[in-house]
Parts: C-alpha cells; sequence; structure tokens
C-alpha cells in the first residue's frame, strides 16, 4: 500500500455522511415535534404555550433564548460541516461542488422569484423573499429514509452536499438583509473577539475549551451588535483547527473541529432542532379565516417550496449535466432527480427561521408565513416520498 492510498485510510469519513442515518432519526423527531406543537397551539393548552415562549429568563424571553442562544449551536455545527466538507469531505474539489452547487444556486433563485412574483408588489411582504430559498436537510434527509435501500447512496450524499451548500447561502443572506440596527461598538468588539479566536487558530491552541469562551463573549457582542446572534455560531466554526493531533499527523478524526462537530451532532439533531422545532411550528389558526390560505404571502412561500425549489434544482441539474459540467449522481435515474427535487422544498428549520427574522414584529405575518412553510414542505415532502417510491429501484439493489 502506497503512502498516499494509507492516509487516505486515515482520512475520517465526513459526519454528514458517516451519520446520515442519525440525521434522518433527527428529521423524523422533528416531524412529530412539529406536529406536537401544532397540536397544541389549537388546543386548550394553547395560552400555556404562548406565554411559556414569552416569559422572560433573565435578559431574553424563551422564545428568544430558543432562537438566538439555542440556534447559534446549530449554526456552530452548520459552520463546522461546511468548513469540513469544503476542505476534506464531499466539497473538497471543485468537481464535487459542480452539481451540488449548481443545483443549490437555482433551488435559492427561482424560488425567491416565485415569491417575489405573489409579493413583489407590498413593500410590507417583500422582505420575505429569502424564507422559500431553504432546504432543511433533517427533515429532507428523514423523508428519504423512509425509502430505505430504494434510494441510491450517491443521491443522499448529494442532497446533503447541496443542503450544505444551501446553508451556507442562508448564513450569507441572514448576515447581509436580516440584521437590525447596528451597534458600532459591540461590532468592534465582536471583531476583536474573532481576532482572538484566529489568534488562537494560528498559534497552534489544542484544547477546544478556549475557543468556546472566547465563543461565547463572541455571540454576547453579536447579540448585542443588531447582527443576528446565530451568525458568531458560524464565525466560531470557522476558527475551529481542522489540523490533526501532533501525535497523529496523519489523523483528522482527532483534529478539534472533528471531535466538535461530532460532540455536537446528536445533541444538535436530537435536542436543539426539535427545541426549535416545537417551539416555532405552532401557529394557532383561531382567527384566521380560509383565506389566509390564498393570501400572496402564504402562496409566495407554499409555491416557492414546492414549485420553486423542484424547478431551480431539477432545471438547475439537467443544464449542468446537459452542458457537461457535471453527471448524474452515480446508479440516480432522472427520476431520481425529480424526486430529490422536491424533497429540497422541506424548507422547515431556516425558512422558519427567515420567516421570524423577516417579519419580526408581526405576528399575523409570521402566522400566515408559518402556513406556508407547513404546506408547501408537507406537499413537498410526500411528493417527493411518491416519486422515489416509484422511481426504478438502483441497479445495484435489483442485482441481489
Amino acid at each position: 500500500m502506497t503512502d498516499a492510498m494509507r492516509n487516505l485510510a486515515r482520512r475520517p469519513i465526513s459526519l454528514l455522511r458517516g451519520f446520515l442515518d442519525s440525521e434522518a432519526a433527527g428529521g423524523l423527531i422533528l416531524m412529530g415535534t412539529a406536529a406536537v406543537a401544532l397540536v397544541v397551539a389549537n388546543s386548550a393548552l394553547a395560552p400555556a404555550y404562548f406565554d411559556a415562549l414569552g416569559a422572560y429568563v433573565g435578559p431574553l424571553s424563551v422564545g428568544h433564548w430558543v432562537n438566538d442562544g439555542l440556534m447559534a449551536v446549530f449554526f456552530l455545527l452548520v459552520g463546522l460541516e461546511i468548513k469540513r466538507e469544503m476542505l476534506d469531505g464531499q466539497l473538497a474539489s471543485w468537481s464535487n461542488r459542480a452539481l451540488p452547487g449548481i443545483a443549490a444556486a437555482g433551488g435559492m433563485l427561482v424560488p425567491a422569484l416565485i415569491y417575489l412574483a405573489f409579493n413583489g408588489g407590498s413593500a410590507d411582504t417583500a422582505r420575505g423573499w429569502a424564507i422559500p430559498t431553504a432546504t432543511d436537510i433533517a427533515f429532507a434527509l428523514g423523508v428519504m429514509s423512509l425509502l430505505g435501500p430504494r434510494v441510491p447512496a450517491a443521491l443522499k450524499v448529494f442532497l446533503a452536499a447541496l443542503a450544505i451548500i444551501d446553508d451556507l447561502g442562508a448564513v450569507v443572506i441572514i448576515a447581509l438583509f436580516y440584521s437590525g440596527a447596528l451597534s458600532m461598538i459591540d461590532l468592534g468588539l465582536a471583531a476583536a473577539a474573532l481576532v482572538v479566536l484566529v489568534a488562537m487558530n494560528r498559534g497552534g491552541v489544542g484544547r477546544l475549551w478556549p475557543f468556546l469562551l472566547v465563543g461565547a463573549a463572541l455571540w454576547f457582542f453579536v447579540l448585542r451588535s443588531g447582527v443576528h446572534a446565530t451568525i458568531a455560531g458560524v464565525l466560531l466554526a470557522l476558527t475551529i483547527p481542522l489540523r490533526p493531533a501532533p501525535a497523529a499527523p496523519d489523523d483528522l478524526a482527532h483534529s478539534l473541529l472533528h471531535r466538535l462537530e461530532h460532540a455536537l451532532h446528536r445533541p444538535v439533531a436530537f435536542l436543539v432542532v426539535p427545541i426549535f422545532g416545537f417551539a416555532n411550528a405552532g401557529v394557532s389558526f383561531a382567527g384566521l379565516g380560509t383565506d389566509a390560505f390564498t393570501q400572496p404571502l402564504t402562496l409566495g412561500v407554499a409555491l416557492g417550496l414546492l414549485v420553486g425549489k423542484l424547478a431551480g434544482v431539477f432545471g438547475a441539474s439537467a443544464l449542468a449535466i446537459r452542458f457537461g459540467i457535471a453527471t448524474l449522481p452515480f446508479r440516480a435515474s432522472w427520476t431520481h432527480m425529480v424526486g430529490v427535487s422536491l424533497l429540497c422544498g422541506i424548507g422547515f428549520t431556516m425558512s422558519l427561521f427567515i420567516g421570524l427574522l423577516a417579519f419580526a414584529d408581526d405576528p399575523l405575518l409570521q402566522a400566515k408565513v408559518k402556513i406556508g412553510i407547513l404546506a408547501g414542505s408537507l406537499l413537498a415532502g410526500l411528493l417527493g416520498w411518491l416519486v422515489l417510491r416509484l422511481a426504478p429501484m438502483p441497479r445495484e439493489v435489483r442485482a441481489e
């Protein structure tokens, strides 16, 4: 065995690919908590549910602690995964980035255009253009997991890589378009904390706790600065070293980034995201007539997710493959591509998050956004499952 082959053998499998099954399980739990939230919000427990979310614990309400605090941990994991995949995973080369990157771009552009087709003339709702651009990887993989071996393994990797690039786009959108009035003093303090983190990375600090300690300060200053606090999680992730330990110079599995990613994966999948879903999926239908389902805001979100993601992801992928920029995922058919494009319309977690930012001061608009997200995501998930269920079995399965 050559040295190159030995190094490849030592290279750890990406957490995103190595834990696809548990990621899918997290998606199934998220479905359950979202359903429970809807039931609770429309039951006799509704007053207690909404009062609990509005109750203050220290300087923030429970809802804000979930959305600004817990979700910063989610974004920390997203940032770690983005860095990991870009430097040493599925997205480490331009050839591997081509198809999911082009598909993600189409899957963000077309939904935004569909949303604006319904809401572009309204200054009140046009701000939500980014809501249907996101893909919920846990939910989508959860639906895909129900199909077992009927889905080619390469298609799961394609969906995961696409969602990672999609998350990166969502992070940039949140930072650029959904920040509040800025405090230059707190921005300066946040920048100083970031400089310290970069210096620790360059200086070879070999323990996680100093990064996490300075990262907590970074979160506090970003929270006060007017930039959304979850961006601190991504910034912290980008400074966590992806270096092997000195005792095992060829083994990236013991890098600080890999260790932190491994430690966060299950708590985020099984605790953080379900709590977020429970806290934010609960929309009360009291006082909302049937016309709420036909409002431009609701339709723009729902059709952006259902139609926009299908047209954007599948259309961009087809063009990239047609012009020889990329190839179909291994053993996948065009029917599989239609199915996975529909699953990309499940925008639950990130779409809810962007919707809350876009209409932070208007609970009625938030309710309509939630209805659109739930309707679009549900239809996209059901149709995606159906298409993949009817797709021809992958050749390696048929041969057994």
